[in-house]
């Protein structure tokens, strides 16, 4: 099926029947999760991030204090 036909279809549903379907994609997406390509500048740059971790040199906040600097800067 096109990618037409298949939005097509998905117009014909019901809102309910839509979260089961995105649901669903969302656990095949999970599932294939190892096969989706990490570019190298992405290993390098989480690696390095991941050693500056445990090395102690990153700043860590809790969620409370970054929600509410975000709502801040955003009025």
């Amino acid at each position: 099926m096109r990618p037409d036909q298949i939005k097509d279809e998905i117009n014909e549903l019901e809102l309910s029947e839509k979260l089961i379907l995105v649901e669903d994609i969302w656990d095949s997406i999970a599932t294939s999760n190892a096969e989706i390509p990490m570019p190298e500048w992405q290993k390098r740059e989480l690696d390095k991030r991941f050693k500056d971790y445990k090395e102690g040199k990153l700043a860590l906040y809790d969620w409370e204090t970054v929600h509410q600097g975000l709502r801040e800067k955003y009025k």
